[in-house]
């Protein structure tokens, strides 16, 4: 029972921490975690599930801030096209 609601209060802490962040960090937070479980996953078929998760999370950071730095770069393009007409 104190692990159940232990997690539930991990999770919602988590979640609302979320509120407070900028698109740059929600955007690389996203791809860490999601990079870190690709790679544990690819790292436990290949026998070290806690290096792969340290790949995967700097990648998935890396590919975090790629997007993050897209989409700022088109939104940049729809207001300077806006402005233009």
């Amino acid at each position: 029972m104190i692990r159940i609601v232990t997690l539930g209060l991990i999770l919602a802490l988590s979640l609302s921490s979320c509120a407070q962040m900028t698109d740059t960090q929600r955007r690389a937070g996203t791809g860490t975690v999601v990079g870190a479980a690709g790679g544990a996953a690819i790292g436990a078929m290949a026998g070290n599930a806690g290096m792969g998760a340290a790949i995967g999370a700097g990648v998935g950071l890396l590919g975090g801030l790629i997007y993050d730095q897209k989409q700022k770069s088109d939104e940049q393009g729809r207001r300077d096209g806006q402005t233009v007409r």
